[in-house]
């Protein structure tokens, strides 16, 4: 795109049109013209929109008297939003800096927030954020959300936290509770969640329009996504059977939740009655969700009747999703053969998440070295950020061969290679905070108390039979001694023993992993739960695993 600064480097600073700052009927028809276009959403329209600014506030310009930049520059910013056009965004903040309306002028201010959120910088949005001289509710809520919709879950509550400490007269509104519980949803954060619930009920619930808010479908699919990310599927479904009107949304937001903590007939079920008695048409994302039950549940010819049903029922073109639960539900019970010919039938090309998946099918059912080399060369060979994971496999395919030296290997490999393993983390909330561990972690106030507690599960899990999958194990260890000490030091272990000593008697214990559960962490919530009569609910990258009574909901098929 031309530049917009070059065009617009004569600009007056603002007022300009009427008296009053107003715009000129011209200028009016101009600059709704202008919001109509970075409105509709679509990004041939928001191209128009920018061009329009830039045609508008050309010197001079062909269209007559131009709009006030204070009201024309939000709809631009709008537009090049939508479309994540950082290099006109940043041309559109230099102008707006250049007329003193940035960070002075708090809709331009807000809307440049919005910008750099879109394009995937909540650091540069939160910075400018804290330069609005008097922010706004509207800037609080953009800011929030800026780093909710960005992935940084804790740094949003923490920003909510401080709008409710530092601005009493700021009265959260429908849109703040929302983006609150996307990031309560994130981080796994059920209290911080039920009390935004609650907020939403007693703040929202007795102003005049309280029945509309309670109507409103997005935040009772908030609500329900809240819920079921919060390891509370129960509520979750409870949430969905008050709604007082569903959309498609609503539906896979519940599919999804019951299939991701385990309980797949009720999944299945749902998704029978949505498409039979309530004739909702799914879509791509529902089939995503259903395959998914399939999956977790190790249902094998259920899953190709659905993947079938969602192409000659519903004509719905397969997308790598789609193939990547089929490839996982078949080759998790052991027919690689049949997981490769779906992957040579593919209209696309495979990801390295699909050869992945067969490399650690592979290495659960011992389907030999050489295919398991062959899976992980495939997986390399795709340009991917995670080829650490693809080593990692391998070395458990060799650790699980008891060849050390190819595990030796490996490990030189990603040293020289300079690759890493990505960090875990565990994380829990406890008294409306979120407490995160990384393996080893000292750092905790509570460190010293958490260790004893950590030394007295392990007296009491060797009391009980248990031994340590030392194949767990075979990247930061040599030594079978050393091995079970750093198996020991898991963050979900460190975080299990916090909770422990902190959880009220009888509550559960729910804790999120950034990585999959490990086999021998498995085992030990497994024995801890029964040991210790706890409920302990960890959410890992893929699902749910509720630990009770010394077994998990997954039957041990994850």
């Amino acid at each position: 795109m031309p530049s917009l600064a070059a065009s617009t480097s004569s600009l007056p600073a603002p007022p300009r049109g009427g008296s009053d700052g107003s715009p000129t009927a011209t200028a009016r028809s101009s600059l709704n013209l202008l919001r109509s276009l970075a409105r509709a959403r679509r990004a041939d329209l928001s191209h128009r929109a920018l061009l329009l600014f830039r045609t508008l506030h050309s010197s001079p310009s062909p269209s007559g008297p131009a709009p006030p930049p204070h009201f024309s520059l939000p709809a631009a910013l709008s537009a090049a939003a939508f479309l994540a056009a950082l290099p006109e965004g940043r041309q559109l903040h230099a102008l707006a800096a250049k007329l003193a309306l940035a960070p002075a002028h708090t809709v331009v201010a807000n809307s440049l927030v919005h910008l750099y959120a879109s394009c995937g910088l909540p650091g540069e949005a939160v910075a400018l954020f804290r330069r609005i001289p008097g922010p706004t509710l509207v800037s609080w809520n953009t800011a929030v959300d800026a780093l909710a919709g960005n992935g940084d879950h804790l740094a949003a509550l923490d920003l909510f936290r401080e709008m409710r400490r530092g601005r009493p007269d700021l009265a959260p509104d429908a849109y703040t509770v929302q983006s609150v519980l996307g990031a309560c949803a994130g981080a796994g954060a059920l209290s911080l969640g039920l009390y935004a619930h609650a907020l939403l009920l007693r703040e929202l619930g007795a102003a005049a329009a309280g029945a509309a808010v309670s109507r409103d479908v997005l935040i009772n699919n908030s609500l329900v996504d809240l819920y079921g990310k919060c390891g509370a599927v129960k509520l979750a479904r409870q949430v969905f059977d008050r709604m007082p009107a569903r959309d498609l949304a609503s539906w896979n937001a519940m599919v999804l939740a019951l299939a991701n903590h385990g309980r797949v007939r009720d999944s299945l079920d749902l998704f029978d009655r949505m498409t039979r008695a309530e004739n909702v048409v799914p879509n791509a994302i529902t089939f995503v969700a259903v395959l998914s039950a399939c999956n977790h549940g190790g249902l094998v010819e259920e899953g190709r009747r659905y993947f079938a049903a969602m192409v000659s029922e519903y004509g719905i073109r397969p997308r790598i999703e789609h193939y990547g639960c089929m490839v996982d539900i078949l080759a998790r019970a052991g027919l690689i053969e049949e997981a490769l010919d779906v992957v040579a039938g593919m209209d696309c090309r495979p990801d390295s998440i699909i050869w992945r998946s067969l490399l650690d099918a592979c290495c659960k059912r011992n389907a030999g070295l050489e295919l398991s080399e062959a899976m992980a060369k495939l997986a390399l060979d795709v340009p991917d950020d995670a080829v650490s994971g693809v080593y990692v496999l391998l070395s458990r395919v060799y650790a699980s061969a008891q060849r050390w030296n190819d595990v030796g290997m490996i490990r030189r490999l990603m040293s020289e290679e300079g690759f890493k393993k990505e960090p875990g983390f565990s994380s829990i909330e406890m008294a409306g905070s979120v407490h995160q561990f990384v393996a080893g972690d000292t750092s905790h106030p509570q460190s010293e108390e958490i260790y004893e507690k950590l030394d007295e599960i392990q007296q009491r899990l060797t009391s009980a039979g248990y031994k340590p999958d030392l194949s767990e194990a075979p990247m930061v260890a040599d030594a079978d001694r050393t091995k079970g000490a750093t198996l020991r030091l898991h963050s979900e272990r460190l975080a299990i023993s916090f909770g422990l000593l902190n959880a009220t008697h009888g509550a559960p214990i729910r804790i999120l992993k950034n990585l999959r559960v490990c086999k021998d962490c498995h085992t030990i919530s497994k024995l801890i739960s029964k040991i210790y009569d706890v409920e302990i609910i960890v959410r890992d990258r893929i699902r749910f695993h509720h630990f009770k009574d010394g077994s998990c909901s997954c039957k041990d098929y994850w």
